[in-house]
């Protein structure tokens, strides 16, 4: 959490001001029962009408000041928060940008929202109410006391009774509280992830009629959020009762012995007023107090989520490295291992020429997907060395090696604008020609037309676009970037027989680019220079079509589970 406070290095001026124009409006809050007394004491006791209205006007003048230095307080204390927050949250924006997917996985996407949302508007709140409330609240409490003490000793003893009963209690709840709420959040955490799981999953949930065990689900969490923090808010709710029990017994004791000293002449009417009131700003301004607490307790616990989240390295630093190839892509001996489960590769080894094409075939869950994500380095090999035109890929700036790669990631990702900014997101120096021709490659030129031009609308997630426009726009994305190495992760999932024949026939066109093709039909990889053939992570066998149908029985049933025995492409 202390880390977090360099973000408001920028803002001193406004930490400085806000809390001091907030002490200003204090001061003049504890001349008002004075004034107040001096009304009744010379002015309706004495009679004198002129007095009332003199006294009058100063509480006006003072509410006028206390209202001026509270907005201007005000203001100082938000700029300075809400600047703090927009720091934090940009800060925190970035970073998770440069998580490796390693690390995304482990700390997952519900709770890494929930850091950049509801923590940084409970840290936002919480630093706004500490610079108004942290030095006027305990200035109220202890400046009242002294202010009493200058109208009667006597009576106000009963202030070094009540303050440190109030305090006691007080800390006390909030004490018990500080741990519940903490644990309120962890639920909200888990109320944010089956809420974007049920968003994101819509469809697959409706296709299997499960809306009422989402529904139930969603209830069973919420209603355990609900005890969570009804729990919570009972014990804080024990403060207003308890406080308002001692700071009224107090009032009563002042009023009782108030009573007998105006009897006795030792005491104005005017005095006793003016304890009565100087006792009830110390409640207003405990509670107060109490609820700064719980926010900063709420705010502490939330800076501290942040700040881990901050502190994580990226896990993708770069590293020294004498490993040379003469290949375009060589794999030495490598094994992936995701956090907490067995190998999901192992012992792969093959080697890549520049220009070639490689197709990766293999049954789902035999390890595809892991195998092309060490190339642009989205996770690192837990054993063995990854190389990419000469060099292991840790001796590449992650900057470095992504721009020697282009990926189409299975999942077809597109952002909302245009279809031009979309194609060119890879490529911002890409001309309109260079666009075009991408598009072309990709069997997407009927989409722009359709849609009418490269100016069209994109949606959010390419809502507005099929399953396979979208496919195709991506893919035309991955070539416009003219990166050394193209992916296609099952990228044509979406696409019939044709369009996907038309596809490779175009990719194989490109000049100079090593291709990698992910793929569960035979028909996209058999005319690859290379087939690697993986089953359970390990590699069943490596060559060309005709070569794997004669020594590789996984890529032979594989083949034949799409085509009838005597096929032509045997």
């Amino acid at each position: 959490m202390k880390k977090l406070f360099v973000y408001l290095k920028n803002y001193k001026k406004e930490c400085v001001l806000g809390p001091a124009f907030k002490l200003l409006e204090a001061l003049f809050e504890l001349f008002v029962p004075l004034v107040m007394a001096s009304v009744i004491d010379k002015g309706i006791n004495g009679g004198n009408t002129a007095h009332i209205w003199q006294m009058i006007g100063v509480m006006v003048l003072l509410g006028v000041i206390g209202l001026v230095c509270s907005i201007t307080a005000q203001y100082f204390c938000a700029v300075a928060a809400v600047g703090f927050s927009g720091k934090i949250r940009t800060k925190l924006f970035a970073h998770i940008g440069r998580l490796s997917f390693k690390n995304s996985d482990n700390i997952g996407q519900a709770t890494l929202i929930a850091r950049l949302t509801s923590d940084i508007n409970q840290l936002q709140n919480g630093v706004n109410l500490v610079l108004r409330l942290f030095l006027r609240s305990p200035f109220i409490v202890f400046g009242a006391a002294i202010m009493a003490f200058t109208v009667d000793v006597k009576a106000a003893l009963v202030f070094l009774f009540t303050i440190p009963l109030l305090a006691l209690i007080v800390f006390a709840i909030i004490l018990g509280g500080a741990p519940l709420y903490k644990k309120v959040q962890s639920k909200l955490d888990a109320i944010l992830n089956i809420t974007r799981e049920n968003l994101t999953g819509a469809r697959v949930i409706r296709a299997f009629t499960a809306e009422k065990a989402e529904i139930a689900r969603f209830e069973e969490n919420n209603r355990q959020l609900m005890a969570r923090a009804l729990f919570a808010g009972k014990i804080t709710a024990l403060m207003n009762p308890a406080t308002y029990v001692v700071v009224n017994l107090s009032i009563v004791y002042i009023l009782y012995t108030g009573a007998i000293n105006v009897n006795m002449g030792t005491l104005s009417q005017g005095e006793v007023v003016a304890l009565v009131n100087y006792m009830s700003q110390i409640l207003i301004e405990l509670v107060k107090l109490a609820n700064l607490i719980i926010t900063v307790t709420k705010a502490v616990a939330c800076g501290n989520r942040i700040s881990d989240v901050l502190d994580i390295k990226d896990g993708m630093e770069t590293e020294k490295s004498d490993d040379t190839s003469d290949a375009m892509v060589e794999f030495r001996n490598v094994s992936l291992c995701y956090s907490g489960g067995e190998n999901s590769l192992s012992d792969i080894s093959f080697k890549v020429k520049k220009g070639q094409s490689v197709g990766v075939i293999g049954v789902t869950g035999s390890g595809k997907s892991s195998l092309i994500n060490l190339i642009p380095r989205f996770y690192d090999a837990t054993e063995g060395a990854v190389l990419v035109d000469g060099r292991n890929v840790k001796s590449y700036t992650l900057s470095e090696i992504r721009s020697k790669v282009s990926v189409v990631p299975q999942k077809a990702q597109l952002f909302k604008g245009t279809i031009r900014s979309n194609v060119a997101f890879g490529n911002s120096d890409a001309t309109d020609e260079e666009i075009m021709e991408a598009i072309r490659i990709a069997q997407a030129e009927d989409v722009v037309n359709a849609k009418g031009g490269l100016d069209s609308e994109v949606g959010q997630m390419g809502k507005n676009l099929s399953g396979g426009q979208r496919q195709r726009l991506t893919i035309a994305r991955a070539i416009a970037k003219k990166a050394d190495i193209l992916i296609l992760d099952d990228s044509a999932s979406a696409l019939d027989y044709k369009t996907d024949y038309n596809l490779r026939k175009s990719i194989a066109e490109i000049k100079d680019a090593t291709v990698f093709i992910v793929s569960q039909r035979a028909s996209s990889v058999m005319n690859c220079d290379m087939i690697i053939t993986l089953e359970d992570g390990a590699v069943a066998g490596i060559g060309t079509h005709k070569e794997l149908l004669e020594s590789c029985p996984v890529y032979e049933e594989i083949y034949y589970s799409q085509y009838e025995r005597g096929d032509f492409n045997e």
